[in-house]
């Protein structure tokens, strides 16, 4: 319902047009890969690939689109792993509409937009985790068993052991649950 009434929004802006909508990330990247797309605008948490995970296969594939990331999480770990994977826009939901769709403009333009206040924040705290021990921590938080996770990325069992414990010691957490709260708690997950 959300999606719909921000495209329809949207829509209503005389120098826009809305090419599709997509209900997870994967489906997004599918349909951008169809489409001449100027603008990404996608949300930090979604089904099967995140908005972070989305930018940054649109970089591997030097995908022309700008990606910004509309969203509630005023997380710093999210805005600077945002920015590291090519977003050249971060704003949150709670912003008018009227600044959203000038935002859209000014990317479009080259410019970077981000959310006022969150910059500063963004760069106090490093990310300590790899790509993959988040991609593992993040299967785990789902409720994946160690096994299943293997399989999944194609790891032996250890491999995703060892990844969990480096975590786990990094985020100085009392188990996988509770790295998992942390991590997803200041932005990194």
């Amino acid at each position: 319902m959300l999606l719909g009434a921000l495209a329809a929004m949207l829509d209503m802006e005389p120098d826009f047009e809305i090419i599709d909508t997509a209900s997870d990330g994967k489906e997004a990247l599918t349909l951008i890969k169809k489409h001449t797309v100027d603008i990404v605008l996608t949300d930090i948490e979604m089904p099967k690939l995140t908005g972070i995970e989305l930018a940054q296969e649109l970089k591997k594939l030097q995908h022309p689109a700008k990606v910004m990331i509309l969203t509630t999480f005023a997380r710093s770990g999210y805005l600077r792993r945002a920015m590291d994977s090519g977003v050249k826009g971060y704003l949150l939901k709670d912003a008018p509409s009227n600044s959203l769709a000038n935002a859209i403009r000014k990317i479009h333009e080259g410019k970077t937009i981000v959310a006022t206040g969150l910059v500063t924040n963004a760069w106090t705290e490093a990310d300590p985790l790899s790509d993959n021990e988040r991609k593992i921590l993040r299967l785990s938080f789902e409720g994946l068993s160690t096994k299943e996770i293997a399989a999944q990325t194609s790891l032996s069992a250890g491999t995703v052991r060892n990844y969990l414990s480096e975590v786990i010691s990094k985020l100085d957490a009392n188990n996988r649950i509770d790295a998992a709260r942390i991590a997803k708690q200041k932005g990194w997950l």
